[in-house]
């Protein structure tokens, strides 16, 4: 009776420990679904009772066929596929190939990509296209200063030459050169740009040649682009280092700040530089501008623990505040090598509420990539995409580091080809009672048939 989930859990989940020589995940056909006696995360707490799918959503009743039946028994719980919000990994076709399948893997099914070139997103835009692919949002016009981030990490030989010859990031110094570049930035399309604030606090900063490529606008300039962005119907997010980073972009009116200030302390500052005020929280939630939390990202730098200790607790203290005034967070891990998974754990080592941590990574940031579509719940016409894991994350946060089971949109997600293929095929189901043989009637004998029947 417990055969076909079995099979299924080895087929979709331990595959994964294998490496990276694995084949790529494959989608099954839509699959109609009966999952009785589950267990499931509703963005607060775990609920319990029978789920059905069709037509790759969740749906009130059992479907006239179902394709696959499961009993899920013991401590398997569902819950929703987790999103990243902060990421380049995949905003080049040599990234897709590399990281694309540890998305799935991991169980991250939503993704933005937030410094792209428009030609190399281009060529990845079709490769999202596919059923066993997480869902990207691409940024494409990424804006900095003529000596700003992330000029010296992504130019092989930092100068202004350089600089002034790359085409993935738009350069910009003044509102001036800004309401110039415009209609070449709206020609890089897409929904939202990036605009890049790094110590605007310190012009001193400017011109020496140990900060080039470190920087960022000004903010004047900053606000600028939010209005001609505004004006065209598109949105804004603001790359931070401190806390006065971080009140510019609200001057500015951004729609979403990526990195919880104090992320990072390239500059040897002090913790103080990065601690969030109680009145930039409340006027971030009341302009319902979101936070990327990109915690995760701070174990990049190999501080001393001295230092590291330091950024932690500014990060607990800026979480907390911006808790406390009900800014919107995301969960965005800018860990180039990772998704958004390890943020999940940096936050639970922060101390961040379970169930509010899963809520944010399961519900909220999937929402705020693809607003209009029904993520991150379980309710009819809710996107049927789940992950089911064998323990109680609320208890246990390990667990979803192995899913048993993939599911987007319906579909079985294996890296078994003849899974995915037989998939859609009736096949025995831990949901159906094992048939009972014809008893016998009493007298032993079967009647003999009638002479005008046998006529």
């Amino acid at each position: 009776m417990r055969f076909l989930t079995a099979f299924l859990l080895l087929a979709c989940g331990l595959a994964q420990a294998q490496g990276p020589s694995q084949p790529p995940y494959q989608a099954s056909a839509p699959l109609s679904w009966e999952l009785k006696n589950a267990r499931w995360f509703d963005g607060q707490k775990i609920q319990r009772g029978s789920l059905y799918v069709e037509n790759g959503v969740f749906v009130a009743r059992k479907p006239a066929k179902v394709n696959r039946k499961m009993d899920i028994h013991g401590q398997q719980v569902l819950i929703n596929p987790l999103a990243e919000a902060h990421n380049h990994n995949l905003q080049t076709a040599w990234g897709w190939g590399q990281y694309a399948q540890t998305y799935l893997d991991e169980g991250v099914f939503y993704a933005a990509m937030l410094c792209g070139d428009p030609a190399g997103v281009a060529e990845v835009k079709p490769l999202t296209a596919t059923p066993a692919a997480p869902d990207v949002s691409f940024v494409t016009a990424c804006i900095t200063s003529s000596d700003g981030y992330p000029l010296a990490a992504v130019l092989p030989e930092p100068s202004a030459e350089a600089a002034a010859a790359q085409k993935q990031i738009v350069l910009v110094d003044s509102p001036e050169l800004a309401l110039a570049q415009w209609p070449a930035i709206k020609a890089r399309g897409g929904n939202w740009l990036r605009i890049v604030l790094a110590h605007s606090e310190r012009p001193e900063l400017r011109g020496r040649p140990e900060m080039f490529g470190r920087l960022g606008l000004t903010p004047e300039t900053a606000n600028a682009l939010t209005r001609l962005a505004r004006a065209d119907g598109r949105r804004v997010v603001a790359h931070v280092e401190t806390a006065a980073d971080f009140d510019a972009a609200l001057a500015a009116g951004v729609d979403a700040i990526a990195h919880l200030p104090g992320y990072a302390n390239t500059l040897d500052e002090a913790p103080e530089r990065f601690a969030i005020s109680e009145a930039a929280a409340a006027q971030a939630a009341r302009q319902h501008t979101a936070v990327i939390t990109t915690t995760a990202a701070t174990a990049l730098f190999k501080l001393d623990a001295a230092t590291l200790a330091a950024l932690r607790d500014v990060q607990r203290a800026n979480l907390a505040r911006l808790q406390a005034a009900g800014v919107q967070l995301l969960i965005g891990s800018d860990v180039f090598v990772g998704t958004g998974r390890a943020e999940l754990h940096a936050l639970d080592d922060l101390g961040l509420d379970r169930a509010t941590l899963l809520r944010l990574a399961t519900r909220d940031t999937p929402l705020a990539l693809f607003p209009g579509r029904k993520l991150g719940c379980f309710d009819p016409g809710c996107e049927a995409s789940f992950l089911v894991l064998g323990a109680d994350p609320l208890t246990d946060l390990a667990t979803i580091d192995m899913p048993l089971l993939r599911v987007k949109q319906g579909r079985l997600l294996t890296r078994l080809a003849d899974v995915a293929a037989a998939s859609s095929q009736a096949s025995t189901s831990t949901a159906d009672p094992p048939k009972k043989a014809a008893a016998k009637k009493k007298g032993g004998k079967a009647k003999t048939p009638s002479k005008a029947k046998q006529r």
